[in-house]
């Protein structure tokens, strides 16, 4: 027993590690895929977006995967640019057909990179908009960033069990929403084996609706 609690520790340890160092520092140039529509789409641009939510309205995000829909409920008060920027992206059609490319049961499930390897990005970076009085928790959702300050772009994980608490030790990810409905298809991406570090099935966005109110 004492074995199997080091083993979840070191792989608990080893999954903040890649969050860390996963995306990388390049980003993609011209970088572009085909939509649902048939129509080429657009996966890297050269600056951040432009604010264009309502700092007055209420932001839900609808996510479709090919394991089912989950509800996230956008923070725009506590995070209105990395808010901004996931609702410029998902209205742009940046994360259909992306995969959730880093899964780890007790940790987090992380998707949002065009690359598919976790070295990807949008082309552009975002700042950090760190609230200390939110906490890493089950079903809490975060950009990802390189480990350096201001380098968020496309990357998002959500928090899937106890060990995503040990971030809260050094909390330099941005929290920008909560799973609000769905955190069962959201466990159920997290159940996915993984071998190598590599789910070994691939579960992909199909659709990302935003809603305002």
């Amino acid at each position: 027993m004492r074995f199997r609690g080091l083993r979840k520790t070191v792989f608990a340890l080893i999954g903040i590690l890649l969050i860390v160092t996963g995306c990388g520092s390049g980003s993609p140039s011209g970088l572009s895929a085909q939509g649902q529509d048939g129509k080429p789409k657009v996966l890297s641009w050269s600056k951040m977006p432009e604010m264009s939510i309502d700092l007055d309205k209420s932001y839900k995000a609808i996510v479709e995967t090919s394991k089912g829909s989950f509800e996230i409920r956008l923070l725009t008060k506590k995070a209105p640019v990395t808010v901004n920027n996931f609702v410029f992206l998902a209205n742009e059609g940046f994360y259909e057909g992306l995969k959730f490319h880093s899964i780890i049961e007790s940790f987090m499930i992380q998707t949002g990179d065009p690359k598919g390897n976790g070295t990807g990005n949008a082309g552009y970076r975002i700042p950090d908009e760190l609230d200390t009085e939110s906490t890493y928790k089950e079903g809490v959702v975060a950009m990802f960033n390189t480990g350096t300050p201001d380098s968020g772009s496309s990357q998002f994980f959500i928090c899937t069990g106890p060990d995503a608490s040990n971030l809260n030790r050094q909390p330099n990810y941005t929290i920008f929403g909560t799973i609000e409905r769905g955190m069962e298809i959201v466990n159920a991406i997290a159940d996915v084996p993984v071998k190598k570090g590599v789910p070994v099935e691939d579960v992909t966005i199909t659709k990302v609706t935003i809603e305002a109110s």
